[in-house]
């Protein structure tokens, strides 16, 4: 399996899918072919173009390998969704978009029978995020769909289980707030046994495990080997994260940015987690828990700066500081760790446009993950990655006010990438780089303690 150089990546993501093949040596994608995830309306309920996808991937394969070769390959998809299939493996009703809000209609009668959030690290969510929720409602729904199931099992190895035959389920998928499963544990939670679905849950494995070799039929259409291995798959969000943990010696910490600011903390996960303040626990390619916490950071940043980026100067950042405008808690009151709250300034409100606005923005976007990895009990070095990982304000302040070391990461990213890297190794990965000391520390490290006892404080 080390040998593997191109590997094939089929990445399902909830507007896309997408077919990736990734060059090991280079780590970079040397062919894609995308096509919509357009939902179909149903009946019964709105569900995801499983054929059109199967159909679109084989022919992409057969291009592949035509062009590159293929030799592996791995699957990613989008969390939140679960198959069922009946006893010939073919599909025992339409896969949910956990977007419909179907789930909903029993909500009540779910939450009287989930179990609790310290247990399964699930906080409740809506519509079908939970997947138990979707399984309690789609019974109910369809009353023969429960004796047709035989086989459940997570998204991304229903595409391997086309691939090779072989039923399973991985352990980043069914640890995504699915409500199935304790992550402290690596076993499924009581939800299985009253649903009465213990007997129908597939075996959960590790992403990295080699599921099998592709069936006959698939190599005769596509021209690929009949030996061409296929591996178990990873959650999305995971795939993103999996090359820090090939990089990285825990404990440390992921921060990932872009329209949501996700926090992931690995090393120890004895961290008591609030779920009322956006906190979870993600499960790791190895099968380990990862307290994590999120807040719409990118969200936010274009809320305020309102279209306008601004670079900012010496000056600004002298100016925020001397005057200490802050901007609190919370710009996106519906998520995040101060929910409910509303935004505020303390002081005048920079104008639109200008540089100040843009510093204490960055200084606020810092503080709040500096929260995040608080309340995920966060040790060890924090690396950024995304677009925050540009921004020197940010950067400086977050390292200001945790007084740890800051990382800037450089190395490929990518849910593609991380999928194809489960059969590969870090050794090609560009180490991520250390962000230098900032300046006016002291004064960064005040601004940050008073924000913080700002936000402390009860609303009136």
């Amino acid at each position: 399996m080390t040998q593997a150089r191109h590997i094939a990546v089929i990445d399902i993501g909830k507007t896309n899918a997408k077919l990736a093949l990734v060059d090991l040596e280079t780590l970079s994608e040397i062919a894609v072919l995308t096509r919509p995830n357009t939902v179909c309306p149903g009946p019964p309920w709105p569900h995801f173009d499983t054929e059109g996808h199967w159909a679109f991937l084989l022919d992409g394969l057969r291009q592949f390998h035509q062009s590159h070769g293929i030799d592996a390959i791995s699957t990613t998809t989008h969390g939140a969704s679960i198959v069922l299939l009946d006893a010939k493996g073919d599909l025992a009703a339409p896969i949910l978009d956990y977007e419909h809000d179907g789930p909903m209609k029993t909500a009540a009668q779910y939450d009287a029978l989930r179990p609790p959030f310290a247990q399964t690290g699930s906080p409740r969510l809506s519509n079908g995020l939970n997947v138990g929720a979707q399984l309690h409602w789609q019974f109910q729904a369809d009353p023969d769909l429960h004796v047709r199931t035989t086989h459940i099992l997570t998204y991304p190895q229903y595409w391997g289980h086309r691939l090779t035959g072989v039923i399973a389920s991985d352990v980043t998928s069914i640890g995504c707030h699915t409500d199935l499963w304790v992550p402290a544990d690596g076993q499924f939670s009581d939800l299985v046994e009253t649903l009465d679905i213990a007997d129908k849950m597939a075996p959960v494995r590790k992403s990295t495990e080699v599921l099998g070799p592709i069936l006959p039929q698939i190599a005769a259409e596509t021209g690929l080997p009949v030996d061409t291995p296929v591996l178990c798959g990873i959650h999305d969000s995971n795939a993103s994260l999996y090359p820090h943990i090939l990089m990285q010696d825990a404990p440390f910490s992921v921060v990932s940015t872009g329209t949501w600011v996700i926090v992931m903390s690995v090393g120890d996960t004895r961290m008591q987690l609030d779920p009322s303040r956006d906190t979870l626990v993600n499960v790791n390619a190895l099968g380990d828990a990862v307290p994590s916490a999120r807040f719409m950071g990118g969200r936010e940043f274009e809320v305020i700066q309102q279209g306008c980026p601004v670079q900012t100067t010496p000056d600004d950042i002298a100016a925020v500081l001397n005057s200490e405008v802050m901007l609190l808690p919370a710009v996106i009151p519906s998520t995040g760790p101060y929910q409910g709250r509303n935004m505020t300034w303390r002081g005048p409100e920079p104008p639109v446009a200008s540089g100040a606005r843009a510093v204490a923005l960055s200084f606020y976007l810092a503080l709040m993950t500096g929260t995040c990895l608080r309340l995920t009990g966060a040790a060890g070095p924090i690396i950024v990655e995304g677009p925050f990982a540009a921004n020197d304000q940010y950067l400086a302040m977050l390292a200001a006010a945790t007084d740890r070391p800051v990382l800037q990461s450089s190395s490929a990213t990518g849910t593609s990438i991380g999928a194809a890297l489960l059969f590969g190794s870090a050794h090609r990965l560009a180490a991520p780089e250390t962000v230098p000391n900032p300046q006016h520390v002291a004064r960064l490290r005040a601004y940050a303690a008073r924000w913080r006892a700002l936000v402390d404080q009860p609303e009136n």
